[in-house]
């Protein structure tokens, strides 16, 4: 008994020293550049990855202790190299555009790291004599874990002498407090900037390194463990060294302990702490209360860049085309293009969900595809269970996304900034778990073979079984199919941009311009703020169950954090704050997809790159491009003077 707890504790302290320094990396970085390094969990893998590469021609003995140290020094570099050309650029800026930019680091790094090695686990040698065993209280535990903690626990104190009792902490601390001040006294802050960022980045690569001797290496490892990172960092407080030291230790502990007794709460219970923290103490059990700057005003769109004649005539344009796309089956194309067009078609509806809340609000939801996974899942569960009618499915897949997205926001619209981001992570990461073990939903397997027909009742038809022939063109299936998703589309951005002509949405606006002056002019901000993250849920569920219904499937997949990393890029690309902006940003993702994956198998590799240089050099998105490249048209050199509103369109609406 006695030795089985001490088994369980040593497992869980193993563990739980990964977690500090992979922890301590993110808090550091973020407690002295407010930067939401979602690359972290990358650098992690690509420390396990350059170990390898040194084991290899060394062997597993010297080797492996050789690894450890050049291993985490490459990193490093590379993390200060990041944070000089990709970081730097942004500073003073909002801090969204950290975690957007980093975000485009996590596609380009796993892609670069599947271009070096080749997919799947690996194990990594370590030397011979740790792979031996102990007796530690009646217990026989692998002195390679004991290893971990040793080592791992005097790194982690290393690094926190070296922030406390050393001039490098003194400027690195002072710098955290007043940048301009430390300038002022003539210290070249940036530079010190850079070498925090390197060094957290080496303490993920030393956290890769370990964990890779203890489990395995492979190319997933830094998108598997970037989620429990972030939840100990909010746990022990935003920016705080000794929370993320006590927290990673503590969620480290509870893991193991719930993997032994309780394995179908272990991906729940730190979530829901996670929530809880961020409700009760929002800046974590250590953290010191966030500055306004720090999240209390997240990216906000701008408006729309085109002039509402331009806009109308281009929409007109791009509906007339759009509804001439299924016409072109077996003369001009495939129907694999219809069957893209449908996909592009529903993500800029979820697209456009986001945009609804995020762009005009300021509400950065990272946790998006809990909306959209819900829809899909109501779908698909009502389908195989209740009634086959598309109606029916489809009205309590946006019943139930609304209802959970009150339920959300009623909690999370409390917080702001950084903390409702992350409050909104939880809860997607939270339903992630719930339906990877669900008996309803099938756990991991997911629900397959869900069909429909259109009606209610038992009265009705299937999309399959009907023709209408258009001269040589038949237009039966996905085809028709096709029209249903162009409308659910064109009637949430007829919705949506009445909804923002209407006082409700001048309202929105005017938080997006001015949280505070709304207030003062006496408006509930937190009810309108809401109601608009309320309908912007239900699209998601639209967006999720319209997927579901066209393709008779719902997975785990469907909330997985990544979706709303990319749902998140396709605004960014297309243009916040727009509505049409984000429709556009889908068509050129996946756009940019299907070209690139002719050419390549790493096409996230292209694409995140050119997601950062967008993040960097045209935040507004691909909206802004005409207004960007306009002075350089006209006069042919040079950007010319600002615009003016008036040129830009900001004063001319929004939609």
């Amino acid at each position: 008994m006695l030795g089985g707890l001490i088994q369980q504790l040593l497992d869980g302290l193993t563990i739980g020293v990964v977690y500090v320094l992979l922890a301590a990396g993110l808090s550091v970085i973020f407690g002295v550049m407010h930067v939401i390094n979602f690359a972290h969990g990358e650098l992690f893998a690509l420390g396990a990855y350059f170990a390898l590469a040194l084991i290899g021609p060394l062997g597993g003995g010297t080797g492996f202790f050789v690894a450890l140290l050049v291993a985490p020094l490459l990193v490093g570099v590379i993390g200060v190299l990041i944070e000089r050309f990709t970081v730097r650029p942004l500073y003073g800026r909002n801090p969204l555009y950290h975690i957007l930019l980093t975000f485009g680091l996590v596609l380009v790094i796993n892609d670069l790291i599947y271009v070096g090695w080749e997919p799947g686990s690996v194990s990594m040698p370590i030397p011979e004599f740790l792979r031996a065993t102990v007796g530690v209280l009646g217990a026989n535990y692998a002195l390679y874990n004991l290893f971990i903690i040793a080592f791992g626990g005097a790194m982690a104190f290393g690094v926190w002498a070296l922030l406390e009792y050393t001039k490098f902490g003194l400027i690195v601390r002072a710098g955290s407090q007043d940048r301009q001040m430390v300038r002022n006294l003539g210290i070249d802050i940036d530079r010190y900037y850079s070498l925090v960022f390197g060094m957290g980045a080496a303490l993920a690569a030393v956290a890769g390194i370990v964990l890779g001797g203890y489990q395995t290496v492979s190319p997933e490892m830094g998108t598997s463990i970037i989620i429990p990172a972030f939840v100990i960092v909010v746990l022990g407080g935003l920016g705080s060294f000794k929370g993320a030291v006590v927290a990673g230790l503590l969620v480290g502990v509870i893991q193991t302990v719930l993997r032994t007794h309780v394995p179908v709460l272990e991906g729940l219970v730190i979530f829901l702490l996670m929530i809880g923290i961020l409700l009760i103490r929002p800046q974590g059990l250590f953290g010191s209360e966030a500055h306004d700057d720090d999240g209390g005003e997240l990216l906000t769109g701008t408006g729309g860049i085109l002039d509402s004649q331009t806009r109308t005539r281009l929409a007109i344009v791009m509906v007339g085309l759009l509804t001439l796309v299924p016409l072109g089956v077996g003369t001009l194309y495939s129907m694999y293009v219809v069957s893209l067009v449908i996909e592009i078609l529903i993500w800029g509806l979820f697209a456009l969900s986001l945009d609804f809340v995020m762009g005009y609000t300021g509400l950065v939801s990272l946790g998006h595809a809990l909306f959209y996974g819900t829809g899909a899942y109501a779908v698909a569960i009502v389908l195989l269970n209740v009634s086959q009618s598309a109606f029916v499915a489809i009205a309590l897949a946006v019943l139930v996304s609304a209802g959970i997205a009150w339920f959300v926001g009623f909690l999370s619209i409390r917080v702001s900034g950084v903390y409702f981001a992350m409050i909104t992570l939880g809860f997607a990461e939270l339903f992630y778990n719930l339906v990877s073990r669900l008996e309803i939903t099938n756990g991991s397997d997911g629900l397959f073979g869900a069909s429909a027909y259109y009606g209610v009742a038992g009265v009705g038809i299937d999309l399959d079984s009907i023709a209408i022939f258009l001269g040589t063109v038949t237009l039966t299936g996905q085809t028709l199919f096709y029209y249903v998703a162009l409308a659910a589309l064109l009637g949430a951005f007829l919705l949506t941009r009445r909804m923002l002509r209407s006082p409700f949405g001048s309202v929105l606006k005017s938080i997006r311009e001015n949280e505070q002056r709304a207030t003062f002019l006496g408006y509930e901000t937190t009810i309108y703020k809401r109601r608009a993250f309320v309908v912007s849920g239900a699209l998601a569920g639209l967006a999720g169950g319209l997927f579901t219904l066209n393709t008779g499937y719902a997975t785990p997949s469907f909330a997985h954090w990544l979706h709303s990393g990319e749902v998140i890029v396709m605004v960014i690309l297309g243009g916040m704050g727009t509505l049409y902006g984000p429709i556009l940003g889908s068509f050129v993702f996946f756009g940019l997809e299907d070209v690139l994956t002719d050419f390549t198998a790493r096409w996230r590799l292209v694409l995140g790159t050119v997601f950062i240089l967008f993040v960097i050099f045209l935040p507004q998105g691909l909206v802004s491009l005409p207004s960007q490249l306009a002075p350089y048209l006209s006069r042919g050199s040079g950007p010319g003077p600002e615009p003016t509103p008036e040129d830009t369109g900001f004063g001319g609406g929004d939609d």
